[in-house]
């Protein structure tokens, strides 16, 4: 190759002219420099923008719910308020002791007094009688006065028993004077009758409307910090019974208020009359227990530009953080362009140099990046290949034997360091306290440790290369642990790898023991094949066994006493002392009902102890399935009929004679408490149904109800022991939580299956799959 420069001519330019008319460096720099810059900009404003929507859109439906959550509160507290009074004067109207005759006017009206000045917000209480003249009434307001006209008086005696808020100017001037607003009211009133029932007049309580502004104090005034949130009662007709100033006493046609009658709550963005676009969360009154409530609407409401104030300000701050983002990605941008660039300039200038006949190396490349590196790299090969070819070649045979040795003394010590690291396992598993197993991906035995030979009685060389299975697992489990070796070689996993499992296995003179298993699957130089751990736990299954035998003895002998008072206040709730006095009768039915919740409580322990002591006994014999499910189904209507839920059972034709090899009373055991479960927690109305149908060759009875469905956090736990849904103190739905898990052991001991399917708000349907009774 001839290295020797040429000559320039006259039309070529020389290798420093060419690279001052064209600067490659610069040119290069300069277009990295603007796509990173363009590429920042673009990428840093879309993703700004894209989080920016889905963060003021998320901001701002959740200061939506808050107004939501606001009325729905203000709504709860309202229905609960008015439930207590409502309760309080139906009690005060079956009271013996206010009826005439009882007591003079003094005892009555001093009664009257004191139940007055228990609730504050009492304005006037009393009595009068069926001619409309009031008898008696607490501070003795109003007493003589014809009240016969008034709508409380007459809707009372018509079974109506609330009155929406009004004005009362005869009893107002009465009163003292209420400062900011004319005194209002909401009428309660009830018949009062005499020991035979017949009606004798009629007790009413005007109830000060002040107690529904308290109410809205309470709630509004926590948000003082979130500027002016004002809160409305608007009544059934439109008419804003409590609010600001402005709005009190007049009528409102609203979106909100519509909507609040075709769904209860919710909030929206609407223009009041004012001209001012509101952020209102809305709540529609449905009463509470048996308060039928008085239909009222309500109305919380912040001015749209206020209420939305931190979802613009959490925008402005991410357009300015977008902006300055953009701004430092182009910087940085620019000068990583140069950084890029530089590298390459210093290499075109070398090459020039070597181009016009100097002898150099390419240096300009040490120190840069990768790529420049290689080029600068392969240059230097490429003008060095000739020089070193030659002296490459002769030294090729002295050196190639002591190549050849160097590489056989690193394969020893290879093969060294790997029998080594055999010796460390196979010490380690030797001296492990576990047992140690090793089998081959066709079940056979590879290895036995120390502590296998212990625990199974089994030597080492007796068991190597013997099938596993026939050797340590029970006969009547073999067909499933040939099965799961068969999947794990098919598939390359199987459920048992990698878990923790009990598991139990015979030894040598045929006893069988529990143990705990460990499995995992290992590749070694002859394939795969599992590597199982196993540690005995007949000590701990002993002393579980124990505890299981402590509780069971302690909860029979709770059972004997409880029995005994259980029976005792059943026979005092029945009147077997005579007609007890309505305080005595309610303590009583309370006793009652907590001693049968705590029998309950100690037949489930018991029955879970059994089953998990194996001491249960069962009579399975094969019998239709049909008569078990009309028995479960017929025990239950007594529980039902109370609590307003309809049962209903489903049967197709074809499946009226499946049967099953069953205890008839576990069985009907399992259902009630699905069904028992099914009622309690249906609303009032709705309908469970008890369905038998044939399923994937075998039969299933399924339990559907209509209610709420079961929480997604709480679905993994449904059949854990004392696990309820609801947990707390609390609760409104009564239970143990140890219903399901009992059902799911008696369906296992029966060979089946129980699972569920549930969504929220449609409700929950539990299945029980049995095999068929042989033919």
């Amino acid at each position: 190759m001839d290295r020797s420069p040429k000559p320039l001519s006259a039309a070529q330019p020389g290798p420093l002219e060419h690279t001052s008319r064209r600067p490659a460096r610069r040119g290069l720099g300069t277009w990295l420099a603007l796509a990173f810059s363009l590429l920042s900009l673009f990428l840093t404003v879309l993703l700004v923008e894209v989080a920016d929507v889905a963060a003021t859109r998320q901001v701002k439906e959740s200061i939506g719910q808050g107004l939501r959550e606001l009325a729905l509160q203000t709504t709860d507290k309202l229905d609960r308020g008015m439930y207590e009074r409502y309760r309080e004067v139906k009690l005060l109207a079956q009271r013996r002791d206010l009826a005439p005759g009882r007591g003079g006017m003094e005892e009555r009206r001093a009664a009257l007094d004191s139940i007055q000045q228990s609730y504050g917000y009492y304005d006037w209480i009393g009595m009068a009688g069926l001619d409309g003249r009031v008898q008696v009434a607490g501070r003795g307001l109003l007493e003589g006065a014809d009240v016969s006209q008034r709508p409380w008086f007459r809707n009372a005696l018509k079974g109506i028993n609330v009155g929406d808020v009004h004005e009362a100017v005869l009893l107002a001037k009465l009163l003292p004077q209420q400062e900011g607003e004319p005194r209002r009211f909401v009428d309660v009133a009830f018949p009062w009758k005499d020991a035979d029932g017949k009606t004798l007049g009629v007790l009413g309580a005007h109830l000060s409307w002040q107690w529904a502004r308290a109410v809205e104090r309470s709630v509004i005034a926590p948000l003082a910090t979130r500027g002016q949130v004002d809160a409305l009662i608007v009544g059934e007709d439109g008419n804003v019974l409590l609010g600001p100033a402005g709005l009190q006493g007049t009528k409102l046609d609203l979106p909100s208020l519509r909507a609040a009658q075709r769904q209860d709550a919710g909030h929206l963005v609407e223009r009041w009359p004012d001209g001012t676009a509101y952020l209102v969360g809305f709540s529609r009154s449905r009463g509470f227990g048996d308060y039928p409530g008085l239909g009222w609407t309500v109305l919380v409401r912040q001015a749209e530009h206020e209420a939305f104030a931190p979802a613009e300000a959490l925008r402005r701050r991410a357009l300015w953080s977008g902006i300055g983002l953009a701004l430092v990605f182009s910087l940085v941008g620019v000068i990583l362009a140069r950084y890029i660039t530089r590298p390459l300039g210093r290499l075109v200038q070398e090459a020039e140099r070597i181009r016009g006949g100097e002898n150099l190396q390419l240096a300009s490349g040490a120190g840069s990046y990768v790529e420049v590196e290689t080029l600068s790299a392969t240059l230097n090969a490429l003008i060095t290949d000739l020089r070193h070819r030659r002296h490459e070649l002769k030294g090729a045979n002295a050196t190639l034997e002591a190549r050849v040795e160097a590489r056989t003394h690193e394969l020893e010590r290879a093969l060294a360091a790997v029998q080594a690291s055999e010796q460390r396992i196979g010490a380690i598993v030797e001296a492990a306290q576990d047992a140690f197993v090793g089998v081959d991906m066709r079940g056979l035995v590879t290895d036995w440790n120390s502590a296998a030979e212990r625990m199974f009685g089994w030597k080492r060389a007796e068991v190597l290369g013997w099938p596993m299975p026939e050797l340590i697992v029970p006969e009547r489990f073999r067909p499933s642990t040939w099965k799961a070796i068969d999947l794990v070689r098919s598939t390359g996993h199987s459920p048992i790898l990698e878990r923790r499992m009990e598991r139990l296995v015979i030894s040598r003179h045929g006893v069988e023991f529990p143990i705990e298993m460990t499995a995992g699957l290992v590749t070694g130089a002859d394939g795969n094949f599992f590597a199982v751990f196993l540690h005995d736990i007949s000590e701990r299954r002993k002393v579980d066994q124990l505890k299981s035998e402590f509780v069971a003895t302690v909860s029979h002998e709770l059972r004997t006493p409880l029995t005994a008072i259980y029976a005792s206040l059943s026979m005092l709730a029945d009147g077997i002392a005579g007609e007890l006095p309505p305080d005595v009768a309610g303590l009583v039915e309370i006793a009652h009902a907590s001693c049968e919740r705590l029998v309950r409580l100690v037949n489930d322990v018991l029955d879970l102890q059994k089953i998990e002591a194996g001491s249960m006994a069962f009579a399975r014999h094969p019998q239709p399935l049909l008569p078990v499910a009309e028995h479960a189904l017929a025990g239950m209507q007594a529980y039902a009929a109370p609590m307003g839920v309809r049962l209903l059972l489903d049967c197709a034709e074809g499946a009226r004679g499946l049967s099953a090899a069953i205890d008839h009373d576990r069985l009907v055991q399992v259902l009630t408490n699905l069904l028992s479960n099914a009622i309690k927690f249906s609303p009032r109305g709705a309908t469970v149904t008890l369905a038998l149908c044939a399923h994937a060759g075998g039969a299933r009875l399924s339990v559907r109800d209509q209610g709420s469905g079961i929480p997604e956090a709480f679905q993994a736990r449904v059949f854990q022991r004392f696990a309820q849904a609801d947990g707390a103190d609390t609760r409104q739905k009564g239970g143990t939580g140890l219903g399901l898990s009992i059902a799911r052991s008696l369906v296992e001991e029966h060979g089946g299956q129980i699972s569920f399917e549930t969504r929220p708000g449609a409700g929950t349907v539990f299945r029980v799959d049995l095999p068929l009774a042989p033919t």
